[in-house]
């Protein structure tokens, strides 16, 4: 099976890939028209060399992810938020204040406030509200360790819970419809057939470096970390957590890159949680689904070609 490093992302009707420094996002208008938008972005460490080493790449990285994950939703977002009878109507104040201030920047202001907020709640949900919770039970529990522990476990809980949730709702449901083309587009390449609907179709809804995998790897790997810190009030157990994120989000993303090229048994193993999380994560696209897929990826596998061309010629 070839190995590609190609990565993507489902987006409101659409699909992006990434390979290199280029990214594609494909969309099903309402009109039914595809569209692709095709971008070049430079990460930060061809800049700073010391992000490419082991962890720190990885704490990168996941920035990165975010921040690229949010400037295509929101150019998602705009082909389907606004009804023709709002597109006629004229900036409030507020819009007309923010885009005197910020100019053409606006855009780029409003993605690292999305990110901002996104880590705020995602902080409050996933480390503030499991250590509260532990706190409210820690003077019956023996030890610190075992503190930490159902700390971590009512982390697990909440996340799985959130992902149930969000799962039954109808819009979300279609993004994982997406996700599964997404999943099965990189498969059918990976098993080196052409990329057909037909090829696709029969292909997994699963792969090990999907994001689900990630997630689920940073929620266990926090528990096993945080384990080791032996910490008792509870703001310094917080700042602790806080802290300890990068950290965890580093190792998280090297063992999401091993099992990415590792057929092991014990890859197979450790990466089997997140396999199954992703039958909760994914839906069986349909035919046109595939197809937005299939835009995307071809988006940026012309790059390869290009990039063939110059090196032979």
């Amino acid at each position: 099976m070839k190995r590609v490093d190609i990565g993507g992302q489902a987006v409101i009707e659409g699909v992006m890939m990434k390979n290199k420094n280029t990214y594609a996002v494909a969309i099903r208008k309402p009109d039914k028209e595809i569209i692709v938008d095709k971008k070049e972005y430079t990460s930060f460490s061809e800049k700073v060399k010391f992000f490419k080493l082991p962890l720190f790449r990885g704490m990168l990285a996941f920035i990165e992810s975010l921040v690229i994950g949010m400037k295509i939703l929101t150019f998602s977002a705009e082909f389907f938020e606004v009804e023709e009878e709002d597109k006629e109507k004229e900036p409030d104040k507020f819009d007309k204040f923010l885009s005197k201030i910020f100019g053409d920047k606006l855009d780029n202001v409003i993605v690292g406030f999305s990110v901002v907020m996104s880590i705020i709640l995602a902080i409050g949900l996933f480390v503030l509200l499991p250590l509260g919770i532990s706190q409210l039970v820690k003077d019956i529990l023996p030890s610190e360790n075992l503190i930490n522990l159902v700390d971590g476990v009512i982390r697990v809980v909440i996340f799985l819970s959130y992902l149930k949730i969000i799962s039954l709702m109808k819009d979300i449901q279609r993004v994982f419809q997406y996700h599964g083309a997404e999943h099965k587009s990189i498969n059918c390449l990976e098993s080196e057939e052409e990329l057909t609907v037909e090829n696709i179709r029969k292909q997994s809804r699963q792969h090990k470096r999907c994001g689900t995998n990630f997630l689920l790897i940073v929620v266990l790997m926090s528990i096993l970390v945080l384990m080791i810190i032996d910490v008792r009030t509870f703001w310094l157990r917080f700042a602790v957590r806080l802290l300890c994120l990068p950290l965890i989000a580093g190792l998280s993303y090297e063992i999401i890159r091993w099992l990415g090229r590792s057929e092991s048994k014990l890859a197979n193993i450790i990466a089997k949680p997140g396999l199954l999380l992703q039958n909760l994560t994914t839906r069986e696209p349909d035919d046109s689904q595939i197809e937005v897929a299939i835009a995307s990826l071809k988006g940026v596998l012309v790059t390869d070609e290009e990039d063939h061309k110059e090196c032979i010629g």
